[in-house]
C-alpha cells in the first residue's frame, strides 16, 4: 500500500469516501472522453422539489421592499467588516462588476446569470479577494426574502442599488437569474495550474495581442487585466492593447470600455496598506473554522485602512462613495509617478495635488491620503483613442453618466438572453440591439396546410432536416443566444457559414420563401416545420407512425435586428451532430462534440440519441458517408447502434480521422466512419448508451426518444413556451 503523506496520528486506511486524496478516472487514464460536462446540474443537485421555478417565485418579491432595504444596508454598520467611508457601495459594486464581468462572447460562458461567484475556482479568485466577505454580509437580506430572490440576482442588484444610492441614474434591472448548486465544470478558464501565472500561455509571443480563444482575461485568476500591467509590467499602451481586447471579448466598443473603467473607479478603493503575507488561504482553501471566508488576517487587524486585496491602496476619487466625475478630474487635471503601495504593488499616483482634492482616510475623516491610478486606468490617458473619450465625457459629465449607465446595464444583462426573460418593475421598454430582438410571428395560420405545401416541395428529407437543425443548432444556453427564432440563417453572416452549406441552404431557402409568404406563415416556422415534415417521412419509411411537435410563434428577424458582427461569434466551427470539423485542431473532435451538445443543453443520452438518427437520415455535412452505418439512409431506424456494436465488423484507422468499418471474416470494407463516430462504441458511458438503442426491443423507443430530443434542440429558444 502506498504511505499516506500527514496521516500521523490518524487511521492509515483510505477510506472509500475520501474525496480529499483520491485520483480520478481521468488521471489514471488521461485518454478518458471526461462526460461530467453534460451531467452537472442534474435536478439531483438543487434543494427545492422538481417543480420549483425561481422565475414564478421571484415575481412575488417586493422589489421596492428589497431595493430599500439594500439602501439602508449600504450605510448600516458591521463589525465583522467594517464599510470604506461607513458606505458598503464600493465593494458591492465589486462583487457585482467581478460575477458578471467573467462573461465573454466567444461561448457566451461565464457571467452573473447562475451565481457561480459562489463556487469554486471563482469564489477563490484572486481577482475576487474579499468578495466572499460581500457576500456573508448581504445573508440577512437574502434569508429575509428567502426562495424569491436567487443569490445570482442578488449579488447583480447589490451593486446597481449602490451605485443609485450614490447619485447615479441607473438605466433597469432586470431579475431572473437562477441559482446553480454546485461548481460549473463546464468553463475552460485556461490552461494554467498556478494562479496569476506568466501570460506567454495565453498569447503566442509576449508582444501579441492575440489572447488564446474563448478567454477573456490575461491571467489566469483575472477578471480582465493585471491592475500593474501585463505579468505585473507598469506599461499603459501595452495594458490598453489587453484592455482592449478583453473588454471586446465581453461585448464591449471603446466608449463603453472607458465608461465602464471611470465608472468602477468612480466610487470604492484599492486596499493593500499592509503585508499580503499575512493573508491566509482562499476560501476554498481555508479551514472548516474559517466557515468559508478566506484571505484572514489572524496576526492585524486586516480591515479598514489595514486591508489587503489586490495589493494597491487609494481612493481613485476625491469622494469615492458619491457618483460624479471625480474620475475623470483626478486622471486628466494631473500628471502621474510610477510607484510602489505599502504592500509593493506598482501604482500611480499624482505628482501635484491639493490637499483638499486627496480623499479622506477610510477610518479617520481628519487624515487626507494620495489618490492613485492603476496601469489600466493610465491607459485611459495614455491610448490616443481611449484619451479623446476620456475628454469627451469629462467635458459632458451627463453624456458619461448615460452611457456608463447602460454600459453598466449591458455588462450585468449580456447573459441573460433575448428581453422576453426579463422580470421585474425596473425593466427598460427600450429594445437593444445586443439583446437580438425578434418580432413575434403569427400563430393563427394552417398548419397542416403549410405542411402539405412543404411535402410537394421537391426537397429531399435530408435537405429539409439538415437546414432546420442548422437553423437552431446555433442556440447556447449559456447566455440564451442563437437558435432558430428569427431564421437569422437567411440573413449574413449565417447564410454564408461553411457549416451551412450555402448553396444547399439557398436553394431550401427559395422553395420555402414562398411557403411562408402565401401562408402567412414565419420563414422561421418553416424551416423548423419543414425539418418535421422530412423527419415524419423518415419514420414512417422506418415503419413507425410518431408525429414530431410543432408550436408556431416564431418571428422572422430584419437585419436591422441583427448585429452582424455580434452574430459572427456563433459561427459553428465543427457540428459533430452532421459529422463535420473545419479544420483540424489541437481539441479532438468529440471533445468539440461534448463542447456543442454541452452548449444546447443537451444530455449524453440525447446525445448518442441524435447522433444515432442524424447520420442514418443522411444529413452529413456535405453528403458525407462516414458514421452511415445503414443501407436504408432517410429511415430513422436504429442501423447506426446495431452495426457499430455489432462484434462481427472490425474497425481500422485509414488516416487521420478517418475509419474503416470491416466485415471481420473478408476483411471487406463496409462503411466508413470518424472519431466522433466511433467515440459511442469506444467509451464506456457512451457505449452503454449506444447499446440500449441497439436492443432489438427498442426500436420505437429509439423513435421516440429521437423525436423528443429533436423537438428540444428545435424549441431551445422559445422562451414564450416556458
Amino acid at each position: 500500500m502506498t504511505e499516506l503523506t500527514n496521516t500521523q496520528g490518524k487511521c492509515p486506511v483510505m477510506h472509500g469516501a475520501n474525496t480529499s486524496q483520491g485520483v480520478s478516472n481521468i488521471d489514471w487514464w488521461p485518454k478518458l472522453l471526461n462526460l461530467d460536462i453534460l451531467h452537472q446540474h442534474d435536478v439531483k443537485t438543487s434543494p427545492f422539489a422538481v417543480g420549483f421555478n425561481y422565475r414564478e417565485e421571484v415575481k412575488k418579491l417586493d422589489v421596492e421592499a428589497l431595493k430599500s432595504d439594500l439602501r439602508a444596508f449600504m450605510t448600516t454598520r458591521q463589525d465583522f467588516w467594517p464599510a470604506d467611508w461607513g458606505h458598503y457601495g464600493g465593494l458591492m459594486i465589486r462583487m457585482s462588476w467581478h460575477s458578471a464581468g467573467t462573461y465573454r462572447i466567444a461561448d457566451g460562458r461565464g457571467g452573473g446569470g447562475r451565481g457561480a461567484q459562489r463556487f469554486a475556482p471563482l469564489a477563490s479568485w484572486p481577482d475576487n479577494g474579499n468578495l466572499d466577505k460581500a457576500r456573508r454580509l448581504l445573508w440577512p437580506i437574502k434569508k429575509k426574502y428567502g426562495n424569491r430572490l436567487s443569490w445570482a440576482d442578488l449579488i447583480v442588484l447589490a451593486g446597481t442599488v449602490a451605485y443609485e444610492s450614490m447619485g447615479l441614474k441607473i438605466y433597469g434591472f432586470s431579475f431572473g437569474r437562477e441559482d446553480i448548486w454546485h461548481p460549473e465544470k463546464d468553463v475552460y478558464w485556461g490552461s494554467e495550474k498556478e494562479w496569476l501565472a506568466p501570460t506567454a500561455g495565453r498569447y503566442e509571443k509576449d508582444d501579441s495581442v492575440a489572447l488564446e480563444n474563448p478567454l477573456a482575461a490575461v491571467q489566469m485568476g483575472l477578471i480582465y487585466v493585471n491592475p500593474e500591467g501585463r505579468d505585473g509590467k507598469p506599461d499603459p499602451l501595452r495594458t490598453a492593447q489587453d484592455v482592449r481586447e478583453t473588454f471586446a471579448r465581453m461585448a464591449m466598443n471603446d466608449e463603453e470600455t472607458v465608461a465602464l473603467t471611470a465608472g468602477g473607479h468612480t466610487v470604492g478603493k484599492a486596499h493593500g496598506n499592509g503585508d499580503a503575507a499575512r493573508l491566509g488561504p482562499a476560501p476554498d482553501g481555508a479551514e472548516v473554522d474559517d466557515q468559508g471566508l478566506g484571505w484572514l488576517n489572524k496576526t492585524t487587524r486586516g480591515v479598514g485602512r489595514d486591508a489587503v486585496t489586490s495589493g494597491l491602496e487609494g481612493a481613485w476619487t476625491t469622494h469615492p462613495t458619491k457618483w460624479d466625475n471625480g474620475y475623470f478630474d483626478m486622471l486628466l487635471n494631473h500628471e502621474w509617478a510610477l510607484t510602489k503601495s505599502p504592500a509593493g504593488a506598482w501604482q500611480w499616483e499624482p505628482t501635484d495635488i491639493r490637499e483638499e482634492d486627496k480623499p479622506v482616510d477610510v477610518e479617520d475623516p481628519t487624515i487626507r491620503c494620495n489618490p492613485m491610478m492603476c496601469d489600466a486606468d493610465m491607459a485611459m490617458k495614455m491610448d490616443p483613442e481611449y484619451r479623446k473619450i476620456s475628454e469627451r465625457f469629462h467635458k459632458d459629465p451627463a453624456y458619461f453618466s448615460e452611457v456608463f449607465a447602460r454600459a453598466w446595464f449591458k455588462l450585468t444583462h449580456r447573459d441573460l438572453g433575448p428581453k422576453a426573460r426579463y422580470i421585474g418593475p425596473d425593466v427598460p421598454k427600450e429594445e437593444l440591439i445586443w439583446q437580438d430582438p425578434v418580432t413575434a410571428g403569427r400563430t393563427d395560420y394552417d398548419v397542416a396546410a403549410v405542411k402539405a405545401r412543404i411535402a410537394g416541395a421537391g426537397l429531399s428529407h435530408a435537405e429539409m432536416i439538415a437546414t432546420a437543425w442548422d437553423s437552431a443548432r446555433t442556440f447556447r444556453g449559456s447566455d440564451r443566444r442563437g437558435g432558430a427564432n428569427g431564421a437569422r440563417i437567411r440573413l449574413s453572416p449565417q447564410k454564408h457559414w461553411e457549416g451551412n452549406e450555402p448553396a444547399r441552404l439557398a436553394r431550401v431557402l427559395e422553395a420555402l420563401d414562398p411557403i411562408a409568404r402565401d401562408s402567412g406563415a414565419s420563414l422561421a416556422d418553416v424551416i423548423v416545420l419543414a425539418g418535421n415534415v422530412g423527419l415524419e417521412q423518415a419514420i414512417k419509411a422506418a415503419g413507425f407512425a410518431v408525429e414530431v411537435p410543432f408550436a408556431p410563434g416564431r418571428g422572422d428577424a430584419t437585419p436591422e435586428q441583427t448585429d452582424a458582427a455580434s452574430f459572427a461569434v456563433l459561427e459553428p466551427i465543427h457540428d459533430g451532430f452532421r459529422n463535420w470539423v473545419k479544420k483540424d485542431y489541437v481539441v479532438s473532435p468529440e471533445e468539440l462534440l461534448l463542447d456543442r451538445t454541452q452548449l444546447m443543453g443537451l444530455t449524453a443520452c440525447e446525445m448518442t440519441c441524435l447522433i444515432g438518427g442524424l447520420r442514418v437520415l443522411g444529413t452529413n455535412h456535405g453528403g458525407s458517408g462516414h458514421g452511415v452505418f445503414t443501407d436504408r439512409v432517410g429511415a430513422l431506424t436504429t442501423d447506426f447502434f446495431v452495426n457499430l456494436t455489432d462484434m462481427a465488423n472490425s474497425w481500422v484507422s485509414t488516416g487521420a480521422n478517418v475509419y474503416d468499418i470491416r466485415d471481420r471474416n473478408t476483411g471487406a470494407a463496409k462503411w466508413t466512419a470518424t472519431r466522433v463516430d466511433l467515440v459511442f462504441g469506444s467509451n464506456a458511458v457512451l457505449r452503454a448508451y449506444a447499446e440500449v438503442y441497439a436492443q432489438d426491443d427498442n426500436k420505437e423507443k429509439f423513435v421516440r426518444d429521437f423525436v423528443a430530443a429533436w423537438t428540444k434542440v428545435m424549441n431551445a429558444d422559445r422562451f414564450d413556451l416556458v
